[in-house]
């Protein structure tokens, strides 16, 4: 699956015709995180994830490993992304960050739209919003914020395993998990990867508010 115009376009497409679910913040608080669609480039970098012979234009989503300095969820995946400043809109919290975590700035017309709002247990509201990130060159990490950054491939979302769902102590809230190479990701950052594939990738009316957190993300 190439970064091309016509994926860009169907992403657009997709995007424009589903019917948003947004959250009551209530005493939450308000994050949102940027699911940038950028070249694959030199790869994941992840055990299990093959590395491109060169610089590769298939699809890749950005994420991060977490500082383990940081006071929320040291060391786990996520999305670049972080709390929705007084003033701003979620799409201008996820360009924020983008720039201030992995050094990417993109103009306000990278947006192609929002994916569903996802309450967490450690208290946010979290608005997806996706952007076009094209080559995404130079990328670099912020050492406060970010240990790492991996370009994985949007195919590796799309495997046939994915997503794996076990019981949780409620039996309507199955904990979600997305299979990376020989490892996985945890909801919440899971549960916005699973949307992405379905809704835009897929085209299929998918929603994920209901699948719950394995207890090591909920702190």
């Amino acid at each position: 699956m190439l970064l091309d115009t016509a994926l860009r376009e169907d992403v657009t497409r997709r995007l424009a015709r589903w019917p948003v679910q947004r959250a009551v913040h209530g005493e939450h608080r308000h994050a949102a995180v940027a699911v940038a669609l950028c070249e694959e480039g030199t790869g994941a970098q992840l055990p299990g994830v093959a590395v491109p012979p060169s610089w590769s234009r298939s699809a890749a989503l950005i994420l991060t490993r977490r500082a383990a300095t940081l006071g929320n969820h040291p060391g786990q995946w996520a999305l670049p992304g972080g709390r929705v400043d007084a003033g701003e809109s979620p799409q201008q919290a996820a360009l924020r960050e983008l720039a201030e975590e992995v050094g990417l700035l993109l103009p306000s017309d990278a947006v192609l739209g929002l994916l569903d709002d996802f309450v967490t247990r450690s208290g946010f509201v979290i608005t997806p919003v996706v952007v076009w990130a094209g080559p995404a060159r130079g990328l670099a990490a912020n050492a406060a914020e970010v240990a790492s950054i991996h370009r994985i491939p949007v195919a590796e979302f799309m495997r046939a395993d994915a997503p794996l769902l076990e019981a949780s102590e409620d039996p309507g809230r199955p904990v979600l998990r997305m299979p990376v190479g020989d490892g996985w990701i945890a909801a919440p950052t899971a549960a916005v990867l699973y949307q992405f594939r379905e809704v835009c990738i897929a085209g299929r009316a998918t929603r994920v508010a209901h699948f719950e957190q394995p207890l090591f993300a909920r702190r």
